[in-house]
């Protein structure tokens, strides 16, 4: 941990810790958002992954954290009860990332704690990659593998930048920000473009789960799903033919393969607006989760909830989670 991170987290702990921040945090309603967990907690560290990937055991001390200082509870309950005074949290995970049925999940059912997974429909049970993670670590690769030349010859046609000169000669954690700054930059580029690029990528893992785990997770009775656009695309840049086909078909695939999916939206990228919460808010869905961060707020808009974004490091350091929490209270 860098020093300006270690001292974030020892002002986080301190602030947290002290009266005046209990007094703050009581009643409190926290959204966490995630998205996979690694059983390798240096290859999640890497920069390139850190914001969406946590560490196994990292995870672990985070959930382990969460349970001494918060009342851990399902999302239905969170957004339901009434304020009883007790600081509350529940975790969400986007996209339906493979490794929230296989690393992920039995962590959560040994320290009991619920959470909702919200699914890209069509990337249940595919071989199909999100592109984030799918160009991201075929550029990672060896450069000479066919792989990466292919998608590196895709992204010049795209009109994508190359790779900075002299990438695959930097230190691995020097290179692991260069790429985390270049796939930042990709997001200029539009969703069916990036998901093309991904689908030249050589996929060398499902990416997603399926529908058994899906099935075997639910009837756990830990994890809840609900959906997280079909195809993952953004929902402000479609039309309201393809919108409604979108949401109509997730919402569908959640009705036939879950026994009791959730009555709340996820946007994909966090993107919505006024035509896209009516078309939500249509289907009945009466909640819907954003990016934008923060706790939850009595006055909030129920179609954009926010959420609190969860890294690698915030996990490893709780002291990091408390110093983002107690800014936001603040605000």
């Amino acid at each position: 941990m860098t020093p300006s991170k270690a001292c974030k987290a020892t002002i986080g702990w301190l602030q947290f810790n002290s009266p005046g921040g209990r007094r703050k945090l009581r009643g409190v309603r926290l959204i966490l958002m995630l998205h996979r967990v690694l059983a390798d907690d240096n290859a999640a560290a890497l920069p390139h992954r850190a914001e969406l990937c946590i560490g196994q055991s990292a995870f672990g001390r985070l959930l382990a954290w969460l349970q001494q200082h918060f009342a851990c509870v399902p999302l239905g309950e969170l957004l339901a009860a009434p304020c009883d005074g007790r600081a509350r949290v529940t975790l969400t995970f986007d996209d339906g990332w493979r490794d929230n049925a296989e690393v992920a999940y039995p962590l959560l059912a040994r320290y009991r704690v619920p959470a909702s997974i919200f699914l890209s429909t069509d990337f249940i049970g595919s071989t199909r990659g999100f592109w984030w993670e799918s160009i991201g670590e075929t550029l990672w690769a060896n450069p000479g593998a066919p792989g990466r030349r292919l998608l590196q010859a895709r992204l010049a046609e795209s009109g994508a930048a190359p790779l900075p000169a002299g990438f695959d000669n930097l230190s691995e954690r020097r290179r692991s920000q260069f790429l985390a700054h270049y796939l930042q930059s990709l997001k200029t580029l539009p969703a069916a473009t990036l998901q093309g690029l991904a689908d030249v990528c050589p996929q060398e893992t499902q990416h997603a789960m399926d529908w058994e785990q899906v099935a075997e997770l639910e009837r756990s009775g830990w994890v809840r799903f609900g959906p997280h656009g079909s195809r993952h695309g953004i929902l402000t840049q479609m039309n309201d033919a393809t919108l409604a086909e979108d949401l109509q078909r997730s919402h569908r695939d959640l009705a036939t393969h879950c026994l009791a999916p959730l009555p709340i939206y996820c946007y994909p990228n966090g993107d919505h607006d006024a035509r896209v919460r009516q078309a939500v808010a249509q289907l009945g869905y009466r909640h819907a989760l954003s990016t934008r961060p923060g706790p939850c707020r009595d006055n909030d808009d129920p179609l954009a909830l926010a959420r609190i974004g969860v890294s690698h490091q915030m996990a490893r350091h709780p002291g990091l989670f408390a110093w983002r929490l107690m800014r936001s209270l603040a605000q």
